[in-house]
């Protein structure tokens, strides 16, 4: 049995630093960035912070934490071993401007050894070996070591742990600006003038410390010295704070004003380190649906290494699928819906392979659901919509997949423009089509047969305006006419939120589409029907009103001045864009919008018609939901 449940351990690192550290709990983001057209994914707990970390004031305050759902779809061809997973909860804190080293490190201790037990002598720690322009962190070396000593530990630094190894007596390794140093832009040579940096310390745990100085024996990366960055498995990374305290100057590296830290750690790898068993598929996240798969299967997840990697590919595609449907991504050959189909169908395969003959992906689903329900409540609302995805995809998938893999069989190249055949013909995933190389033994370069496949992908498909890279900011789905007004719209709706529920009203995020607008905003509970009521009428005077909706340049600090707002979270450069809605540039009774926002919209309110709110839920703890549609 794992000596801590991961949910408690969500629970213990959560209640720990708004405790102890005094830090805000917020919620976890959205899995697809909001108003972000850059990305793709959430694929990290800083990610959502970056904005934070460069100046921008945190609405809630100097220290927060979170847990963070993560999706890493470069991860995919990784899963199958026992710690990669595309899906993850990242556990983080921040201090913007407020506690630092000392503190910082004191937090993470305490949290390993205290909270959740991890036994010190089997943890161990980097920090940054400095180079010719930045100093060596030894204050981080020293705070590490007097807590070692502290429990009558000996810390030894290596100075050169990747050739020497381990010695007796080594707890810190220095490491140069490739592993430990942090910055947008890479290392502190490739950094512009006025770009922020600074030296990270990653922590690890050591799953065989009876090998001594020793790799784990019988692995591809095995040797006679190990270090806490070897491949052989035996450390596993469990996190990492990045310590954000110099900018690059016009003559070198100045430490910051504001100094800051970031947190970063993978639940499940600190799961898997208390439950002191390096494959994270052990954990008890994956135990009831281990047990659903062995009973559909006939077969047990450790009968050999072909049944055990099926089944993890089974196990974190279907759990990564149900997090990514629960946001609104759903199956589909474009953007983030490419990537679900991939999971999903790539999961279908291997059940096939386990001798599964029904369908099943909800059924596996819906463990993962129960598992998770208890904080991702939102489940409650939308575990409905995502079996029925699952299953529609699964059934869809099923008609070809015989038929598919039959003719595979049969090719005689398996070159690029041959596997983009199959995936355009028949929807075969390029990560089965890898699966089933493998399997007839056909050696291929992983990097070049990718790159060569997406480019051939990307040469046919139509991704025109729905194509990520060319989304607008503001959720819209294209730029129709009717969708042009439901964005127009969104700025009325947001304005008459704060209105009618006050001014801690703010926009979280929105999603257009030709049949409705979706808006997210911060609030803490639900809206009555006369609130909704207001907020309708407010919305449709001033459309009535027919007022001139104007666009203009300016300075932040204007924008600001003139009682401008934003999306939350958003970061915004010096000249913003900025649309009023009404005929006087500052606000008043006859301007109930003027906020920051890329466009486009209509030129004047009266051609939006009338706007219906449909819906009033919620989304996550303090954060609500507004569907409406106008006619």
């Amino acid at each position: 049995m794992q000596k801590i449940s991961t949910n408690e351990i969500r629970q213990k690192y959560l209640t720990f630093f708004r405790d102890k550290a005094n830090c805000v709990i917020i919620e976890s983001a959205r899995l697809v960035p909001e108003n972000d057209p850059t990305t793709l994914f959430t694929g990290s707990g800083m990610q959502p912070m970056v904005p934070y970390l460069l100046g921008q004031t945190h609405p809630l305050g100097a220290r927060i934490a979170d847990s963070q759902k993560c999706f890493r779809s470069q991860d995919i061809e990784e899963v199958g071993d026992n710690r990669h997973t595309t899906f993850f909860e990242m556990l983080g804190d921040w201090s913007l401007g407020d506690f630092f080293k000392k503190e910082q490190i004191s937090f993470m201790w305490e949290f390993l050894t205290e909270e959740i037990k991890l036994d010190p002598k089997r943890l161990y720690f980097s920090a940054f070996a400095g180079n010719d322009t930045v100093p060596r962190d030894v204050e981080t070396a020293q705070i590490w070591q007097s807590l070692f000593a502290a429990k009558n530990i000996t810390a030894n630094t290596n100075e050169d742990p990747e050739n020497l190894g381990i010695r007796e007596g080594d707890k810190i390794f220095f490491y140069g600006e490739k592993k430990n140093w942090w910055s947008r832009v890479g290392v502190p040579s490739k950094m512009p003038v006025g770009e922020p940096g600074g030296p990270d310390t990653e922590m690890f745990y050591d799953f065989n410390p009876e090998l001594g100085r020793a790799c784990v024996p019988g692995t591809p990366f095995s040797g006679e010295f190990c270090n806490v960055n070897c491949d052989c498995g035996r450390f596993m990374e469990i996190g990492n704070n990045v310590f954000m305290e110099y900018m690059r100057g016009e003559n070198g590296f100045e430490k910051l004003a504001q100094q800051n830290v970031d947190y970063g750690g993978g639940l499940e790898r600190l799961a898997a380190s208390v439950n002191d068993n390096a494959d994270v598929f052990m954990l008890d996240i994956f135990e009831s649906s281990i047990n659903k798969l062995e009973d559909l299967s006939g077969k047990n997840y450790t009968d050999s290494e072909s049944v055990q990697y099926s089944f993890r590919v089974i196990l974190d595609h279907i759990r990564a699928a149900t997090f990514l449907i629960g946001d609104e991504v759903f199956p589909s050959n474009k953007d983030q819906g490419y990537f679900v189909r991939r999971l999903i169908r790539r999961a279908v395969r291997m059940g096939k392979k386990l001798g599964i003959e029904n369908n099943f992906t909800k059924i596996i689903a819906d463990e993962f659901v129960n598992f998770y329900e208890g904080h991702y409540t939102d489940f409650k609302n939308t575990k409905n919509n995502i079996f029925e995805a699952l299953d529609k995809e699964e059934t869809q998938f099923e008609i070809t997949l015989e038929k598919g893999l039959k003719e595979f069989e049969k090719a005689k190249s398996f070159k690029a423009k041959d596997l983009f055949f199959f995936y355009q013909s028949l929807g075969f995933p390029f990560e089965l089509m890898l699966d089933i190389m493998r399997e007839k033994n056909i050696t291929f370069n992983y990097a070049y047969l990718l790159e060569s496949f997406e480019a051939e992908r990307k040469a046919h498909a139509d991704l025109s305006r729905s194509g990520a890279e060319q989304k607008f900011k503001g959720g819209l789905a294209d730029t129709s006419e009717v969708v042009v007004k439901y964005h127009t719209a969104t700025h009325l709706l947001h304005q008459a939120l704060r209105e009618v529920l006050g001014d801690k009203v703010f926009q979280k995020g929105s999603n257009l589409t030709a049949e409705r607008l979706r808006f997210d905003f911060s609030y803490d509970s639900k809206m009555t029907d006369e609130q909704k009521a207001q907020v309708e009428q407010k919305v449709n005077a001033w459309i009535k009103k027919d007022m001139p909706v104007k666009a203009e340049d300016i300075s932040q600090d204007e924008a600001k001045k003139r009682g401008a707002i934003g999306l939350f979270g958003e970061k915004y450069g010096d000249i913003v864009k900025v649309y009023t809605i009404g005929t006087d540039i500052n606000r008043s009774t006859n301007t109930p919008s003027i906020e920051f926002c890329g466009g486009p919209h209509v030129e004047h309110t009266g051609v939006i018609g009338t706007f219906k709110i449909i819906k009033e839920e919620a989304v996550s703890a303090g954060v609500r939901r507004i569907k409406a549609v106008i006619s």
